[in-house]
């Protein structure tokens, strides 16, 4: 199973993130379901027939429940296991559902395949060499500032930021199988993955991290780039170990 990116507000199966990352893995002989999960939004004012009505919001934990029903779906129909992986967003949807899927006495997971996610209500603090590493207009649209805001977006609320299954990083994770991580090189949020990595391997999971050399955030949203390849083939060669 794999769970695009967006940064919680945006995206769909057609991006390349999800739907070229899919059918490279199936191509491989893997049996690929994607997740249109809720995306996060603010209320709205929306016309209707009879007049104006206004939107529900969606928040923290919708787009973690989509995940976990489709876990269990398709659990239910595949022996030989499920590996659940995401990217970005989709990286945190993913380890938020692990939780809650241990919590729910599930059947556990084979693997999961985490890529440039971030994990963390707040950004943890970015070394001067990762600092020194960020290029282009992510240097600013992934600023500490404005991802803690985007996570607040999701999260909903200050008091839903703290809780596990919006954001692991932090907390207890001995209940995860087996892990690869892959972060860019020129990422700021690759601060997040490494921390979590870090806090994976400490709770005693097994854990292979992965640091692509001179790439940047979302590269499996660009199939034409080689670090798509590069990322797409660590994947694949780890999925048919599990």
């Amino acid at each position: 199973m794999w769970i695009h990116g967006g940064g919680f507000f945006k995206g769909n199966l057609d991006q390349p993130e999800s739907h070229d990352v899919a059918l490279t893995l199936a191509a491989a002989g893997f049996h690929v379901v994607t997740v249109a999960y809720r995306l996060a939004s603010i209320s709205r004012l929306r016309r209707s027939p009879s007049g104006f009505a206004r939107s529900p919001a969606i928040h923290y934990p919708v787009p973690v429940d989509d995940v976990v029903a489709v876990v269990r779906a398709v659990q239910r129909e595949t022996p030989n296991g499920v590996i659940l992986g995401g990217a970005s967003a989709g990286a945190c949807l993913s380890a938020g559902a692990v939780l809650r899927l241990a919590d729910d006495a599930a059947a556990p997971l084979a693997g999961v395949v985490f890529a440039y996610g971030l994990f963390h209500a707040a950004l943890p603090k970015r070394e001067r060499r990762l600092r020194r590493r960020l290029r282009g207009k992510r240097r600013f649209i992934h600023s500490p500032m404005l991802l803690n805001l985007t996570n607040l977006h999701y999260a909903g609320t200050q008091t839903a930021m703290s809780e596990a299954h919006a954001f692991p990083g932090g907390h207890s994770l001995r209940v995860f199988p087996p892990t690869l991580m892959i972060d860019a090189d020129r990422d700021s949020m690759r601060a997040s993955g490494g921390q979590f990595a870090l806090e994976l391997s400490a709770a005693g999971i097994a854990t292979d991290y992965h640091l692509l050399p001179e790439t940047f955030h979302a590269f499996l949203n660009r199939p034409h780039e080689p670090s798509f390849a590069d990322g797409l083939s660590l994947i694949i060669e780890w999925a048919r170990d599990r």
